[in-house]
């Protein structure tokens, strides 16, 4: 009698404990639906290939450059550009380097110092929370796919709004960074390959023969 008694106990709790489940996944917004989308998308990868366009206008310029972009977890990245050919950014995990062809010097920041604009994709390669990442966060549609919008937490005095725009099976497809002083970078991702092989002698960075290395902010 006391065994069914627990047993009829047991199967109530088990199902108290379905229902409820059930009753928090329907609640979910369908924003938070989206950001966790992303987040299960790129927290499952371990590396990714993309080919890249990168539109920068502010300062008196109008700037488009294009090239390969390399990910691999837990957050490295190489951007190779074609356009200009040549010209280099990588982070190996500890510092990020910066490298123009024909430039007398390279570029050598470490990591805590680090707020240029790629690295709000680094991240995306991590144990990633959109929703820990980014402050006053917002979801628009926008055509066939969504623009996730918000301030990148750490980097507030620097960047006004970082938009990502994404499928709807979390996908993002570019990435759009305005800083407080009007500036505005916009990156596009076509040609992606998930989880291609990559070593981190993929993100390594040496020299050039003559080119001296600096420790300093990277250009613009």
């Amino acid at each position: 009698m006391h065994l069914k008694r627990y047993l009829t106990l047991q199967s109530q709790i088990t199902l108290s404990l379905a229902l409820m489940l059930a009753a928090s996944a329907a609640a979910q917004s369908p924003q938070d639906a989206l950001l966790q989308k992303v987040d299960d998308h790129y927290n499952h990868l371990a590396s990714l290939r993309a080919r890249y366009r990168e539109h920068y206008t502010g300062m008196g310029m109008d700037r488009s450059e294009s090239g390969t972009l390399l990910l691999k977890k837990p957050g490295r990245m190489a951007w190779h550009y074609d356009v200009p050919a040549g010209k280099l950014f990588v982070f190996d995990g500890k510092f990020a380097w910066f490298y123009t062809p024909g430039d007398p010097q390279a570029q050598k920041i470490p990591a805590k110092q680090m707020d240029d604009l790629h690295t709000p994709l680094r991240f995306l390669l991590g144990h990633t929370q959109l929703k820990k990442e980014l402050d006053q966060i917002k979801v628009t549609p926008v055509g066939t796919e969504f623009r996730i919008t918000g301030i990148p937490k750490g980097m507030q005095q620097r960047i006004h709004q970082l938009g990502l725009q994404v499928t709807p099976e979390g996908l993002i497809t570019a990435m759009q960074v305005e800083e407080i002083d009007g500036a505005k970078t916009e990156f596009t991702f076509t040609e992606m390959k998930e989880n291609i092989p990559a070593t981190n002698a993929d993100f390594q960075f040496t020299p050039p023969p003559g080119v001296t290395i600096i420790t300093g902010a990277p250009p613009i």
